[in-house]
C-alpha cells in the first residue's frame, strides 16, 4: 500500500473530499416545511442528478448548476421552485469548512510535496474554501478558469496544461469516482487515491488506492500520521 516514488504534484477535489459538502442540508434549511418529509429523499436524490447532468453540458456558473438542478428537481416531484430558494442555497457554500483531521493530514503532506485543487466550485467560492481548510496549496483551479466542470475529460486536460505536468507526474485524491476517478483514469493518471467518504460505490477495477481515513494520506507516501 502506497507509492514508491513522490509525485511532483498531489492533485484533490475539494467538495465532499476535503469539504463536507453539505448541500442537502442547505436545501432542507432554506426550504423548510415547503419540502414535505415524504418526497423530501426523493427530491434530494434528483437534485443530485440534475447537478451531474448539468455540468456534462455546455458551462455556466455553479449558481446556475444549483438552480436548474433544484428547479428541474421540483418540476419532477411537483414542488414549488423559487429561484430565490436556490440562490441562498449557493451563498451557504462559502460557510462550508473541512472534515475532521483533513487540516492536519494536508499540512503534514505539504511538508514533501506541492497540493493542487481542481475544483466545480466558481473561483470566488474556491478560493474562500480552500482559505477553509487552513494548509498551503500551489494552485487552486476552478471549474470558472476551467470553463468547465468534472468529469469532463476537458477537466484533466486543463490540470495537465496548467501545471506544465504529465498524468505520470501526479497523484489525484477524490472522494467521487464518478466525477474524478474514472476521468482520470481515461487519462492517464495512474496514481490515485479513493478517499472513501461513503457516498459512492467503490470501484476498486480503476487501481486506486483506497482509504477511510484521511490521516493515512501521507502514509501512502511514506510520512507520519499526523
Amino acid at each position: 500500500m502506497g507509492f514508491d516514488t513522490m509525485p511532483r504534484f498531489v492533485t484533490f477535489d475539494m467538495n465532499g473530499t476535503l469539504i463536507r459538502f453539505r448541500i442537502n442540508d442547505a436545501i432542507r434549511e432554506v426550504l423548510g416545511d415547503r419540502l414535505p418529509a415524504e418526497i423530501a429523499d426523493e427530491y434530494l436524490r434528483m437534485c443530485k442528478a440534475y447537478r451531474i447532468d448539468e455540468c456534462t453540458g455546455d458551462y455556466q456558473p455553479f449558481h446556475r448548476i444549483v438552480a436548474r438542478s433544484m428547479e428541474r428537481a421540483s418540476r419532477r416531484v411537483g414542488l414549488e421552485f423559487r429561484e430565490s430558494d436556490a440562490q441562498a442555497v449557493y451563498e451557504t457554500v462559502p460557510t462550508w469548512g473541512p472534515y475532521p483531521g483533513v487540516t492536519e493530514a494536508l499540512n503534514r503532506l505539504a511538508e514533501a510535496v506541492p497540493l493542487v485543487i481542481i475544483t466545480n466550485s466558481d473561483t470566488a467560492h474556491a478560493v474562500r474554501l480552500a482559505e477553509n481548510l487552513q494548509a498551503p496549496f500551489e494552485v487552486v483551479i476552478s471549474a470558472e478558469e476551467m470553463g468547465v466542470y468534472k468529469p469532463r475529460l476537458r477537466a484533466f486536460e486543463y490540470l495537465f496544461e496548467r501545471l506544465d505536468a504529465t498524468p505520470d507526474e501526479l497523484v489525484h485524491v477524490s472522494a467521487s469516482p464518478m466525477y474524478d476517478h474514472r476521468p482520470a483514469a481515461v487519462m492517464g493518471i495512474e496514481r490515485k487515491v479513493y478517499m472513501d467518504r461513503g457516498f459512492e460505490h467503490d470501484e476498486h477495477w480503476l487501481g486506486y488506492e483506497r482509504i477511510t481515513d484521511v490521516a493515512d494520506l501521507p502514509v501512502l507516501f511514506g510520512l507520519p500520521r499526523p
